[in-house]
């Protein structure tokens, strides 16, 4: 193919733009809304707003944002490592049930360096997809964290009470029934799509298994 017949730079990269567009609208769109709740109720108790930039940096935002953040890194991050050793006959989000079927295609290219320079390197990047979902998960659970416990503190002294350490935080219900409300809703959609997708179709979808495959057929 000619570089003048080569698709544009949205095509090649139209996915992760518009991901990245919803993504940036919905953040502002929460910054937004959970600005003006959290002014709401500050004005409800005769207590001073707070601007954006403030609020931006309260713990009711960084907990209410990484709260998230924390859920989704541990659902892909699982996923990724599940789906290495696990089957489940007639997904299309699963791996053939038989190894010997499965062939890896790989298109002509350049070799990634780690790769070619293998030992520690090529290891390193035969598991880095998991390694960075880790490392991911590990820093929004601390935000998420921080920010829980200092949203608790601000409201502790509101009420005139002595602050907390983030232990002591930690070791109470509040942060868990936080983080566990999100995880059991993020293993919940993973199940969802590996069982509805043994039955339902999307035509075009690589999430799908061909419209005509029958529903005993493993892998997309």
């Amino acid at each position: 193919m000619s570089e003048a017949d080569s698709p544009g730079f949205f095509r090649r990269n139209g996915l992760s733009l518009v991901l990245l567009l919803l993504f940036v609208v919905f953040l502002i769109g929460q910054a937004e809304s959970g600005f003006a709740s959290f002014n709401d109720e500050r004005t409800a108790r005769q207590q001073p707003t707070l601007t954006l930039d403030q609020y931006l940096h309260s713990g009711h935002f960084i907990s209410a944002t990484f709260e998230n953040w924390e859920s989704e890194f541990l659902q892909m991050g699982m996923y990724v490592l599940l789906t290495v050793g696990l089957r489940q006959r007639g997904s299309a989000e699963s791996r053939p049930l038989d190894p010997a079927s499965e062939r890896q295609r790989i298109d002509p290219g350049p070799t990634p360096w780690p790769v070619a320079a293998g030992g520690v390197w090529r290891a390193l990047y035969a598991h880095s997809l998991a390694l960075v979902y880790a490392v991911l998960f590990a820093l929004s659970f601390s935000l998420h964290a921080y920010g829980s416990w200092t949203m608790e503190n601000e409201q502790r002294l509101l009420e005139g009470k002595t602050v907390i350490s983030l232990a002591h935080h930690l070791r109470g219900p509040q942060f868990w029934f936080e983080s566990l409300q999100n995880w059991q809703s993020e293993f919940l959609a993973v199940l969802s799509i590996v069982v509805l997708s043994i039955y339902l179709r999307q035509q075009d979808s690589p999430q799908s298994k061909a419209t005509a495959a029958p529903h005993s057929q493993t892998g997309g």
